[in-house]
């Protein structure tokens, strides 16, 4: 049996329904964004747009997990094969952990950099666009909309390295 694959529409309804829950429950959140490495230029970096919230910030993949059931860096790997179906190394570092506020819920954000085995991705219908681009993000299209946690990323990697 093949599995169905969820379409934009749908991730962007459960976005919303997402976050009223949030503003009214507030839960405690764990987060992760993983920084992917390109396989064979370690100054290229892969970027995603969702499908839903706003679709013109460039981001790191990532997504929620519990900590009682997977570290960070499991949860970082099993994000980025759901939602790009890229094969990673076994090497993965947490970088960065943050507090936040977001949405008005306290959460606890970690940044894991992961390496990409192959350039190759099978985005999934969360993901509107994936690309690959320099660390220094000249060649993203246009005048591309970054978010924060990607220039924080790439700090840390770099003095990381």
């Amino acid at each position: 049996m093949i599995p169905r694959r969820i379409p934009p529409l749908g991730f962007r309804l459960l976005y919303h329904l997402r976050r009223a829950y949030w503003r009214i429950v507030k839960p405690t959140t764990h987060g992760v964004q993983a920084l992917i490495i390109h396989p064979v230029d370690s100054d290229r970096v892969l970027l995603v747009r969702h499908s839903y919230g706003d679709q013109s910030r460039w981001r790191l993949p990532g997504g929620g997990y519990r900590p009682a059931r997977e570290t960070p860096e499991q949860a970082a790997r099993r994000e980025c094969v759901e939602e790009l179906g890229v094969e990673l190394t076994p090497l993965a570092l947490v970088l960065e952990e943050h507090l936040t506020t977001s949405g008005g819920k306290p959460g606890h954000l970690k940044i894991v950099r992961l390496h990409a085995v192959s350039e190759e991705v099978s985005p999934n219908g969360e993901i509107a666009e994936a690309r690959w681009t320099a660390a220094d993000l000249t060649d993203l299209p246009g005048d591309p909309f970054v978010t924060s946690w990607v220039h924080s990323a790439l700090e840390a990697h770099a003095q990381a390295r």
